[in-house]
């Protein structure tokens, strides 16, 4: 497929340096002017947005995720080198190891990668919000810092987004887990039990890996573990989510900060709270 240079923060506008074309989508909604940056006094960012907008920006959360980070950068770039303009914002949370320098030299090394930080740890969600806020392109990619999702499949999925007419979010589904089989027992459990309560139609939302437009997600409700039910958040105001084949890998590095108890029993609790949310909106 071949895009425009550029695109626009407005929503559905892909414009680009000698020409400009819209992408005709179904889910349309008012222009609320720029997000507030509300982890804005947390945050550490390594380096000023250059002032060309990117087409993409593909944010990374990280946490102790150190030995991971620079692997998975070099990935992305090969993915995305000669096929899109592109930034990596990469969302340190705080992390007690050597990530956030890993980070920085990745910043100092090239001009598409920057690195923000939390002064203190707030979780995977915020640290997914603080870079979808920081991004400069319309479209973002999201996928996990620990290196288990593939950057190959991201252009796969941006351009189903793209393609899609009616499509808000283009959510990564695993066919082959390489997992432990703790993830893998918590995570069919929660999977289960969510399509049950929140009938999103998506076998997979635990899949890192997200295509979806930045001004949809910054309108949702924002809360500890909302990446969880993004789906279900996305369609909650009115939006359409299509699943993709995509690949997994195992760890290399570091240990999952994800088991039974903070994977399963919090995720089910949280489902009531999505409930709620979808019954009270106005």
């Amino acid at each position: 497929m071949i895009l425009p240079a550029c695109v626009s923060k407005q929503r559905g506008a892909v414009i680009g340096g000698r020409s400009a074309c819209h992408i005709q989508r179904g889910h349309a909604g008012q222009n609320d002017g720029p997000p507030q940056r509300i982890f804005a006094n947390e945050i550490a960012d390594t380096k000023m947005m250059n002032s060309t907008t990117p087409q993409l920006s593909v944010v990374i959360p990280a946490f102790n995720e150190h030995g991971n980070v620079t692997p998975l950068v070099e990935e992305i770039r090969q993915a995305l080198n000669d096929r899109y303009d592109y930034e990596i914002v990469v969302v340190d949370d705080a992390s007690t190891d050597a990530t956030y320098q890993e980070i920085t030299a990745l910043a100092s090394q090239y001009p598409q990668v920057r690195g923000q930080q939390h002064a203190r740890n707030r979780g995977q969600s915020a640290a997914i919000h603080t870079g979808v806020d920081a991004a400069a392109a319309a479209v973002i990619a999201v996928l996990d810092g620990d290196g288990q999702n593939d950057p190959a499949d991201i252009p796969a999925l941006f351009e189903k987004l793209i393609a899609t007419s009616d499509a808000n979010m283009v959510v990564g589904e695993r066919r082959q887990r390489n997992d432990s089989l703790v993830k893998k027992v918590s995570s069919r459990i929660a999977n289960a039990v969510r399509d049950a309560l929140l009938d999103d139609g998506i076998r997979d939302t635990g899949c890192g890996l997200k295509v979806f437009y930045r001004d949809d997600f910054l309108k949702l409700p924002a809360f500890d573990h909302m990446h969880r039910f993004l789906p279900a958040l996305i369609q909650r105001d009115g939006g359409k989510v299509v699943a993709v084949a995509v690949n997994h890998r195992p760890r290399n590095h570091g240990t999952s900060k994800y088991g039974i108890n903070n994977r399963l029993w919090v995720g089910i609790v949280d489902m009531f709270g999505v409930m709620w949310l979808k019954r009270r909106r106005i």
